[in-house]
């Protein structure tokens, strides 16, 4: 199974130093967001699902990457809030209809998603891997029954690095 772990796309300022889960994209988060999704796009044929946490700004990033046609579907899911537990996805994941042949998005937050990223690859967390806004992180899982330090990495890229052209 592959599985892509998506940032939102850049929100609004926090106001006081406080998070808000209604923070929404920025406009330039919006265009930026599209773009990423549309190169994703070319790379990724088609996914099975998005999930992605229930912020405002991921719902957002999960529904221009549904727009794009990443995947048919997209549902919520609390795993992915911030602080949110690898241990509640795998649960949900291991109880799912998904096989190894499947894809699926991961639309939430950071450091989660990178601490995620590393728990999956390297069996714990040492604060390492950093996702940009809009970054992506693709993990090959080679074992759904037991996924933790049992998995690849095989893509971290970010917005900039995405979004760059490439010379001829």
């Amino acid at each position: 199974m592959k599985i892509y772990l998506i940032r939102h796309g850049i929100a609004q300022e926090r106001v006081g130093g406080e998070d808000n889960p209604q923070r929404a994209l920025t406009p330039k988060g919006i265009a930026k967001t599209n773009q990423v999704a549309q190169k994703f796009k070319a790379i990724e044929t088609l996914c099975n699902l998005i999930l992605f946490s229930p912020y405002v700004r991921a719902k957002q990033t999960a529904q221009i990457l549904l727009n794009y046609n990443l995947a048919p579907t997209m549902e919520e899911n609390t795993a992915l809030l911030p602080n949110g537990d690898i241990q509640s996805w795998i649960h949900w994941l291991q109880n799912s209809d998904y096989t190894e042949e499947d894809n699926l998005i991961l639309v939430g937050h950071q450091p989660d998603l990178g601490n995620w990223a590393e728990i999956l690859i390297w069996g714990n967390s040492n604060g390492k891997i950093t996702l940009k806004k809009a970054g992506i992180i693709g993990i090959n899982i080679l074992d759904m029954g037991n996924p933790i330090g049992n998995s690849e990495l095989f893509l971290l890229t970010s917005p900039k690095w995405l979004l760059t052209p490439i010379d001829s």
